[in-house]
């Protein structure tokens, strides 16, 4: 009777374990048929040419400003750090970083014929409270008052409580 269960119980796991080893069946939506996981990784292959990145290019219509135009020095290790303009040089955009409850907004403090301080602003709130932890990148635009042409930007990072 012990080895009876012990058959039993190993044809039990052999079952299970052929079961896991076989592709998993999906219905396409719509279709009405059913695909195996094989099949559907190759209809899914990457392309070649790669998706456009939010953080590292510019919306459609922006110029990225060089980066020896940028001086990022004072942003933390990691942060984006990506600069373009719109509008023939008269607005200027960044990538600002949020996250949970944060709001990211952009202060030009400063600007002169040398060069535009831009400052990127999360606002947090005053009092705590559940938040997620993700990370968002806005892409956020800023009117200079003249167009920034060769000045240097400076890029700057803040956080307030709202």
């Amino acid at each position: 009777m012990k080895r009876l269960g012990t058959v039993v119980g190993a044809g039990v796991l052999l079952l299970l374990a052929s079961a896991c080893a076989n592709p998993q069946e999906s219905q396409e939506p719509g279709t009405g048929s059913t695909t195996t996981a094989e099949s559907t990784a190759e209809s899914t292959a990457p392309s070649t040419t790669p998706d456009r990145q939010p953080a590292r290019t510019p919306p459609s219509g922006g110029a990225k400003v060089p980066t020896a135009q940028i001086d990022d020095s004072s942003l933390p290790k990691g942060y984006p750090q990506l600069v373009w303009t719109e509008d023939e040089g008269t607005s200027i955009g960044v990538v600002a970083q949020e996250g949970g409850c944060g709001k990211a907004s952009v202060e030009i403090p400063e600007q002169s014929d040398k060069q535009v301080v831009v400052l990127m602003v999360e606002t947090i709130p005053a009092k705590p409270q559940a938040c997620t932890m993700d990370l968002r990148y806005p892409k956020i635009t800023s009117e200079l008052d003249a167009p920034l042409g060769d000045r240097t930007v400076v890029l700057k990072s803040e956080q307030r409580k709202a």
